[in-house]
């Protein structure tokens, strides 16, 4: 059968973009305070996951939901399977926007929204992909899986959950990433550290706040100083912004004086296209004299943490040749004077080290500081041969899609769901040469780009499951 990809998928455009906004406007993030037996991660993902369920009963595919975590939109029989991995949760908005990030909007040619580009945009495409195939009676020799997750941003609960009660599929791809090809990603650790609540007199730190999730470099940070020099901690504040490559503001209240840091978000795979507003608070407040717990809090961060996304400064610094550095995100910071100080800190790292090496090193350096190191959670580096079917096969249709030539695969430090399968691998739908804002605010996807991954996904499935 010849199926012009391209065209067809054009065809599919207006139906496309009205799923699109019907998921974008479900704020499918994980809420774990307001958790129920019916959703389980809160009402959002569940919300989302239970909508796109409803496009393949629409469409006439059979669906399947799982415990309202996980749940797949199934074509065709067999007994090989190939998964598509996607996810319905996203990222907190953050601040920023100049956009509801629950509404999209068509601009410019573009879509903005959070999901458009990670994932539901993409995941979107994959299952449009599957669909032109569906509506062209094309029948597959295997069964294929559109399997949706509920918190690939945080845990992986759902997808977890899949392959607990699920057998494993034969092979896939997971649309969350970036074309050509990701055949590997780094090893993906978290740690916590903790500290005490001491503080001192002439410098008090009554709070530090700072980052949403771990995966994300953190926009803004916000801290409550007491001193009786609020005249020079202003000063010294104007004098910091004028230096730094960060924004913010100063005020006084009735609790002190309140400080706010604003850096830039982005996706914790590789903080240098962030701007960590936590760290530089940090920074900025290292200069004063604080005392005992808050002032271990502070300096750890200032000292160890701060600008050094290849962790060189606590000893952890690693490169392969085939996976690249390993670097360090600090997601989560924050401090009061009931419960102490907490630094999350996330590793993606190559293969030629280990968590354990990488834990190791923090602890040390931590408890220089009276800092205490916990991990608590680990994913091992994860890498498919360069020749196995999947990767020359999705290379060869994204090069007919694209007309580029001898294109090669990637290692990335993201994590996608692909890595739970042996023979997995990231597909798009991010194009070269496209600005990536993933996790960031004024998330966009070119709406053109978006109809060219359907087109590539759609010939994807075609090749992997029919010849």
């Amino acid at each position: 059968m010849t199926i012009n990809w391209q065209e067809e998928a054009k065809k599919y455009r207006d139906d496309y973009l009205k799923d699109l906004k019907e998921l974008i406007s479900i704020p499918s993030v994980r809420d774990d305070e307001h958790a129920t037996d019916e959703y389980p991660l809160g009402e959002g993902p569940t919300n989302a996951l239970l909508k796109f369920l409803s496009f393949g009963k629409r469409d006439g595919f059979v669906t399947k939901n799982l415990d309202n975590i996980v749940g797949y939109i199934e074509y065709g029989s067999g007994d090989q399977t190939m998964a598509m991995q996607s996810h319905a949760d996203v990222m907190p908005a953050g601040d920023g926007w100049q956009t509801d990030p629950f509404t999209m909007t068509e601009k410019d040619g573009n879509v903005y929204g959070r999901g458009t580009s990670d994932d539901k945009g993409p995941g979107l495409a994959a299952y449009y992909g599957l669909r032109i195939l569906k509506d062209h009676g094309v029948t597959p020799k295997m069964k294929i899986r559109l399997i949706i997750g509920t918190d690939e941003e945080s845990q992986w609960t759902g997808m977890k959950h899949y392959f607990d009660v699920e057998p494993e599929p034969t092979f896939g791809f997971s649309p969350d990433a970036e074309f050509p090809l990701i055949n590997g990603e780094k090893g993906n650790s978290t740690y916590e550290t903790t500290f005490g609540h001491t503080n001192g007199d002439a410098y008090t730190l009554k709070n530090f706040n700072s980052g949403l999730r771990l995966n994300m470099v953190p926009g803004n940070a916000t801290a409550m100083v007491e001193t009786d020099d609020n005249e020079g901690f202003v000063d010294a504040f104007t004098d910091f912004l004028d230096k730094n490559a960060v924004s913010g503001d100063i005020k006084a209240t009735p609790n002190g004086i309140a400080v706010h840091v604003i850096g830039k978000q982005a996706h914790a795979m590789e903080p240098k296209n962030g701007v960590n507003a936590g760290t530089y608070m940090a920074k900025f407040l290292s200069q004063f004299n604080f005392e005992g717990a808050a002032k271990n809090f502070i300096r750890f961060i200032a000292d160890k943490l701060h600008d050094d996304s290849r962790a060189t400064k606590i000893g952890a610094a690693h490169v392969d040749d085939v996976m690249g550095d390993l670097t360090m995100n600090v997601g989560i910071m924050t401090f009061n004077e009931k419960d102490g100080g907490l630094v999350n800190t996330n590793f993606r790292y190559p293969k030629g080290t280990s968590d354990q090496e990488i834990l190791d090193r923090l602890q040390t350096v931590a408890e220089k500081f009276g800092g205490t190191v916990k991990e608590t959670e680990n994913m091992g580096p994860h890498y498919v041969d360069p020749d196995d079917p999947i990767v020359k096969t999705l290379l060869h249709v994204y090069e007919a899609q694209t007309g580029t030539k001898d294109v090669q695969p990637e290692v990335v430090g993201g994590g996608t769901y692909a890595r739970l399968m042996k023979r997995g691998v990231a597909f798009g739908a991010l194009f070269p040469g496209t600005e990536d804002t993933m996790h960031q605010a004024n998330e966009f996807q070119p709406i053109n780009d978006l109809i060219k991954a359907m087109a590539i996904y759609g010939q994807s499935i075609y090749e992997l499951t029919t010849k």
